[in-house]
């Protein structure tokens, strides 16, 4: 008896229309579905008409969950893979039965689709070319801005999810962090009915949730420029002579005496002196 097949399959973030065709057919066709939520797929399911039995794998019970999973497919069995919600392993479980998978020499295929991460990066109107997913940021406030001061030099753009419950906190502290006039995007409930694209400085985007210009309600996906790419000569500290020399000087002086002394290039230097000292365009 041949191995089944483990498919991976991308579930709608919000608008049940997003659903491919190929993903529901999958659906259909497996033998079982391994559900973070059965109740939430239950619904999915039930809505396009789909009759397939269910077994949970969450973040709980993954590890004996996957081994479940395995059996089924050693048994010539097809499965499906789903999350609550988007693209499973992304910010979601799945990474030990696919290890097991790969493993066990068991075939996996994708059934690609919705993501909120690819969603938020094809509108948020920053550089997509190279990007970093960070996902969600620690809860506590002290970690979170340890796992921020981490990321104040990454040149690649920022994308993470935040929950409605820490995202005022989160954008406070990016500003803090990155540069409150770091340009930024919110993107809150991505597909769905009240959903909200906004994008504006890290620090207005804050300000704007205090004033439910942004609602907090929902999902949150939020993109962050990538710092300036200010490469200076060696022994040059750029960071320490922007923000001293932007004190006590207008800053377009104090970048042409950082660049002339670094080599670095004006724009990203005028950039960067914007981002360490908060300072608007």
């Amino acid at each position: 008896m041949s191995d089944g097949t483990l498919f991976v399959v991308a579930t709608p973030i919000g608008n049940r229309d997003d659903l491919s065709s190929r993903a529901r057919d999958t659906l259909q066709a497996v033998d079982l579905v391994a559900s973070e939520d059965t109740r939430r797929t239950g619904r999915l399911l039930s809505h396009f008409g789909i009759s397939a039995r269910q077994l949970s794998l969450h973040e709980h019970n993954e590890e004996a969950a996957a081994a479940s999973v395995i059996s089924a497919l050693k048994e010539g069995q097809s499965v499906a893979l789903v999350s609550d919600a988007g693209t499973p392993l992304v910010s979601d479980p799945g990474y030990r039965l696919l290890r097991m998978a790969h493993e066990q020499g068991i075939r996996v295929s994708p059934v690609p689709g919705a993501s909120a991460l690819i969603a938020a990066l094809s509108v948020a109107g920053i550089a997509t070319d190279r990007f970093c997913f960070e996902g969600f940021l620690p809860a506590r406030q002290s970690a979170r801005r340890t796992a921020l001061s981490t990321l104040a030099a990454e040149t690649r753009t920022l994308v993470f999810y935040e929950s409605v419950h820490r995202i005022r906190e989160m954008l406070a502290d990016a500003g803090d962090l990155l540069g409150a006039s770091r340009q930024a995007f919110v993107g809150r409930e991505l597909t769905k009915l009240h959903e909200q694209c906004v994008q504006a400085t890290l620090g207005e985007l804050a300000t704007m949730l205090d004033e439910q210009k942004i609602a907090r309600k929902g999902e949150f996906v939020v993109v962050v420029d990538g710092a300036a790419d200010v490469v200076a000569a060696p022994g040059v500290d750029a960071d320490m002579l922007l923000q001293k020399l932007a004190g006590v000087l207008p800053g377009k002086q104090a970048v042409d005496i950082v660049a002339s002394v670094s080599g670095g290039r004006r724009n990203d230097l005028y950039r960067r002196m914007l981002e360490l000292t908060g300072k608007s365009d």
